[in-house]
């Protein structure tokens, strides 16, 4: 075989094994995103089980606080409606009415000093204030993923291997609106 063959053979050789691992890059990247917003979820809806327990003690102070009820009846609803499939943007409904909630409970603790007292419900806050920590550390892990995802499939050579072989879409990462108004300082993109 001649050196210029060879050569070519080498060089062809690497281009497919560069392509084959691009390839491979991208989808575990999709597959760590969706791992991550699969976690995300998890913590969002074992914040139901609390909520149920919340709800039966909260029950007897149904006269006072319908509106209470409510907002776990609603905070449920949209932790029972995020998708499958990896999109921050839909998680903007369940953080809102778990803000809703936690603000509502602290108002009827102040209010009825007998609920502050009562041990379980206590407990239960902490437990909801809990989950809702892991969710946002979930968060963190996810909006990370999406990130060096987003990244691999669009930055050369990934986006022409995307292009050309995976068809990916970015995934849009979870942004929390009302914490950013909080902020004075906004950044130059």
């Amino acid at each position: 075989m001649s050196s210029t063959l060879i050569t070519l053979l080498v060089i062809a050789a690497v281009l497919a094994i560069v392509v084959i691992s691009l390839y491979n890059s991208i989808i575990g990247g999709a597959n760590r995103a969706q791992r991550a917003w699969s976690d995300v979820l998890t913590y969002e809806r074992q914040k139901t089980r609390v909520l149920d327990a919340l709800q039966e003690q909260v029950g007897s102070y149904r006269e006072y606080e319908q509106q209470i009820l409510t907002d776990i009846t609603r905070l449920r609803s949209a932790i029972h409606g995020l998708p499958d499939q990896a999109n921050g943007q839909s998680l903007l409904g369940a953080q809102q009415a778990t803000r809703e909630l936690l603000n509502d409970l602290r108002v009827v603790f102040e209010a009825y000093p007998d609920l502050k007292a009562a041990e379980v419900v206590n407990n239960l806050m902490r437990e909801i204030a809990e989950q809702q920590e892991n969710v946002g550390a979930a968060v963190v892990i996810f909006n990370g993923e999406v990130e060096r995802f987003n990244n691999t499939i669009q930055m050369f050579p990934g986006s022409l291997v995307n292009g050309m072989l995976n068809k990916k879409s970015a995934i849009v990462p979870f942004s929390d609106s009302e914490a950013s108004r909080s902020f004075e300082y906004k950044p130059n993109f």
